[in-house]
């Protein structure tokens, strides 16, 4: 059975550490709440997101090793996440990240600028043109240099809608985008610092046909399309228990309401919805949110 979904982009393992206390302090020693090694990355989390709506995922992306690849084929076992694209490497653990958690702040760490060093071997995969031509919908992170912009381009090639975040105004991938999540970190760029959020909103609107949404954290999503006023929407207010996850839950969401041929304002209040019930539970791939649930907040 074809995939609805195709995403391309981080697929990882990641450490996650919950504090029973505050923050971290330098010099001073802190109580692990709770440990886990679980499937991330902004492809990886979207994907166990999706596969909890009830839809049919295939990713690829990031080179699997000896570490995360038995990680991997385990947690989606009986799951509807195709993991068949996925090169596996024996010569390789697999990308992994480590995050300390407590409440609203988190910290990650790992080794992503090394991927970048000159010199270091490729660790991800080029797009399979089948893979795209044959979904529905589509989702590409947007890292992975020449390979991402092959995924863009097969999409625009097979007419197939895809989902991005945090691409800037001027490239491909925003410009042939159907959705664009940009966060507050893609804002607080030195492309973008000394902009407002109308200026910014304006920006993005007028060099695409998508639709740009802007997450901020608490503050107000703004959203909107070419030559349409900036409209916003309050996030859906929860009991915060780790923030790992948020937005690429949100961007799951977008994927989603895509898929399901939602109006602008439905996908912004769905995306809303599935990230507001991440954010109030840990870990997220085991407990990620489900479509009853998201609905009863949308009911709410």
């Amino acid at each position: 059975m074809n995939s609805e979904i195709y995403m391309h982009g981080q697929i990882l393992g990641t450490h996650s550490f919950l504090l029973k206390g505050e923050f971290l302090q330098p010099d001073e020693y802190s109580e692990i709440k709770a440990k886990y090694f679980l499937p991330g990355g902004e492809t990886g989390t979207a994907a166990t997101v999706l596969s909890s709506l009830g839809a049919n995922v295939k990713i690829d992306g990031t080179h699997i090793g000896t570490e995360v690849a038995p990680l991997l084929k385990d947690f989606y076992k009986g799951k509807s996440v195709d993991l068949s694209s996925l090169y596996f490497d024996e010569n390789y653990e697999g990308l992994m990240d480590y995050v300390v958690i407590a409440g609203l702040v988190r910290s990650p760490m790992g080794v992503f600028q090394a991927l970048y060093e000159e010199g270091a071997k490729k660790r991800w995969n080029m797009p399979k043109e089948n893979d795209i031509a044959e979904c529905k919908v589509a989702a590409i992170d947007p890292f992975f240099l020449e390979e991402t912009q092959t995924a863009a381009e097969l999409c625009v090639k097979h007419n197939k809608p895809y989902v991005t975040i945090d691409c800037c105004h001027d490239s491909y991938l925003h410009q042939h985008c159907a959705i664009n999540v940009v966060s507050k970190e893609c804002t607080g760029c030195e492309q973008y610092r000394d902009k407002s959020i109308e200026e910014i909103y304006q920006l993005l609107t007028d060099t695409t046909d998508g639709l740009v949404i802007i997450t901020r954290g608490e503050k107000d999503i703004v959203y909107g399309r070419k030559g349409q006023p900036m409209k916003s929407m309050k996030p859906f207010s929860v009991e915060v228990k780790s923030t790992l996850g948020a937005g690429d839950t949100f961007k799951a969401g977008c994927v989603y309401g895509l898929l399901k041929g939602l109006t602008d304002d439905e996908i912004v209040r769905f995306a809303s919805a599935c990230s507001a019930i991440a954010i109030s539970r840990f870990p997220l791939p085991l407990n990620p949110p489900t479509l009853e649930e998201v609905n009863e907040i949308l009911g709410k």
